[in-house]
């Protein structure tokens, strides 16, 4: 049974500072408490229906992928364990379990590091119009869902919640946060990326982008807020994967294709989901779940 969905978080005890799209962010001391709700957002404006227990679904991905990547770089992690948590978050335990992480509080670097290893989305967009994808120049005649010959770094800006990020080139990124900054941020990301791919396309999974952020803890470079996700990145099937075409996924590119064939201007108040469209969201998320990991809920 589906159980009922946690569309916001209001702990009195605490002191909430941020209510993003998905996650609301309490301020525990020096750290911070991230507690992934079921709410979906989708062309950046967030649905009133949530999308019962999608935040433990990202929650248990990000923290598969946490650990996987921690011989690459350090993440900010501290605990997911409520037992663990400071004394004032232990009345909320019941919420906070299976969709919360106890994190360090970091400086975020001002961009958003994607990685694209297909064809696909904006960027396709873009490579029809220009051949290019955040002004890197690909090859000739690549159809929609392609490999790229190798992944690329594509950043964009870190738009505030309600407005389009921007894709930018390398040399923007590098204004922004210093060429040396940028140099590690797209190293570290295709590097992350690169063992993502491989470790997903094991369990017959493509990653065909994704998004990761980073910031400063301590003068540390850290990998933060989520990783890998489907609420961060293109998930496909493998079997079934056919270039020239859209791709069956695994993350909610179903909604936006629901929400595409609606006469709806993509800005709030978003239309109401039916039920079916809700139950198909879900499952597609815990299925990559269980795709990925091999575990459920």
């Amino acid at each position: 049974m589906t159980a009922q969905a946690l569309k916001e978080t209001h702990f009195p005890n605490l002191k909430l500072i941020n209510r993003g799209k998905v996650r609301d962010i309490y301020e525990i001391g020096d750290n911070l408490l991230i507690v992934a709700t079921d709410r979906m957002s989708a062309f950046d404006v967030v649905m009133d229906d949530p999308i019962p227990d999608k935040g433990k679904i990202l929650t248990k991905i990000s923290l598969f992928w946490f650990e996987k990547t921690a011989s690459i770089i350090d993440n900010h992690i501290i605990t997911a364990d409520p037992d663990e948590y400071p004394e004032p978050c232990k009345p909320y335990k019941e919420y906070l379990l299976d969709r919360s992480m106890l994190v360090h509080k970091a400086k975020p670097f001002p961009v958003e590091c994607i990685v694209r290893g297909y064809v696909s989305g904006s960027g396709w967009l873009e490579y029809q119009d220009r051949g290019t994808i955040s002004g890197v120049h690909l090859p000739e005649k690549l159809k929609e869902s392609d490999i790229l010959p190798e992944p690329i770094f594509t950043p964009s800006t870190k738009a505030e919640s309600g407005i389009h990020d921007e894709n930018i080139s390398f040399e923007d990124a590098a204004h922004i946060v210093g060429e040396d900054i940028a140099r590690q941020l797209r190293s570290i990301s295709l590097k992350i990326y690169q063992y993502g791919r491989d470790l997903a396309a094991k369990n017959g999974i493509i990653i065909a982008d994704t998004k990761f952020e980073f910031g400063l803890v301590d003068d540390n470079f850290m990998l933060i807020d989520e990783i890998l996700t489907p609420d961060s990145s293109r998930f496909w099937p493998m079997d079934g994967y056919m270039p020239g075409r859209a791709q069956k996924s695994f993350d909610k590119q179903f909604l936006r294709d629901y929400l595409n064939s609606l006469d709806w201007p993509k800005k709030p108040p978003p239309p109401k989901l039916p039920a079916e469209i809700i139950q198909i969201t879900r499952d597609k998320y815990l299925e990559a779940l269980e795709t990925l990991t091999g575990k459920g809920l």
